[in-house]
């Protein structure tokens, strides 16, 4: 069984290319890496075959980020959001079980739904503040990214949105961001070698996917401190919201790229 027996080179191509692009965003910012790579990816290929391939590159990137400051610090961050990873594994697991049971269109409107939003508001400059931490709110915000996550692998915008709104200092959400996301994908390989999503057919293909990922984010850390991160950002989110409307116009008019 060989890639190009799933998809073309030149899908190979495009695919290694959109997997550098998420890479180098996810390194510039620490998160973006799943609804980028979801969304080049569906432009090209089937809904199922894009979600397989960013599996494994999400899965390593995120461990690096993770660990970036060390283990204690990222054991810290378990402890500190255990009710999130808990809450969010339960819901991944329950949507993930239907993947194969979901229409395309379906499929495509609940990756580009939470995109979107998220993009939008904070392209609007729309900004949500809790005083204290919540269990409540936090479990509410975790059931949600774990079940969008579970059906298409992105979870970051409910959990972004969540950290944001605790004035979480940089460096700790990019590291707790890893932490979540880590975690999450190593549920997300878990339960998709159980839907089938990820078989013998994908498994090649998304890691294949991996050294393009990781080189572009290692040029986005490099690049960190030295381009205004706030402009960059926003440019992040308007390629997002418009990767995001693009999901939304073929769940709802078609799925032709």
């Amino acid at each position: 069984m060989t890639l190009f027996s799933i998809l073309s080179p030149l899908d190979l191509t495009l695919a290694v290319t959109i997997a550098f692009v998420a890479g180098w965003i996810k390194g510039m910012v620490g998160f973006g890496m799943p609804m980028i790579l979801v969304s080049g990816l569906s432009m090209i290929l089937p809904p199922d075959l894009a979600l397989a391939g960013l599996i494994l590159p999400t899965l390593v990137t995120n461990g690096v980020q993770a660990l970036r400051e060390g283990t204690r610090a990222a054991v810290e961050s378990i402890r500190r959001f255990r009710v999130f990873l808990i809450v969010g594994l339960i819901f991944l697991l329950a949507g993930a079980q239907l993947v194969t049971l979901v229409p395309a269109s379906t499929f495509l409107l609940m990756i580009g739904a939470p995109v979107t939003f998220f993009a939008l508001i904070q392209v609007l400059g729309a900004k949500l503040t809790l005083a204290h931490p919540s269990a409540r709110v936090e479990a509410m915000a975790s059931a949600v990214a774990g079940f969008v996550g579970g059906m298409s692998g992105v979870w970051g915008p409910p959990t972004v949105a969540y950290l944001t709104a605790l004035n979480t200092p940089k460096q700790e959400q990019i590291r707790v961001q890893g932490v979540i996301y880590g975690l999450g994908a190593v549920a997300l390989v878990v339960a998709h070698l159980g839907s089938g999503i990820l078989n013998a057919k994908t498994v090649p293909f998304s890691a294949v996917l991996i050294p393009p990922a990781m080189i572009g984010m290692w040029v986005g850390m490099r690049l960190q401190d030295r381009i205004d991160q706030a402009s960059f950002r926003k440019a992040t989110l308007l390629v997002l919201l418009v990767a995001g409307l693009n999901l939304l116009r073929r769940g709802l008019w078609g799925v032709t790229p």
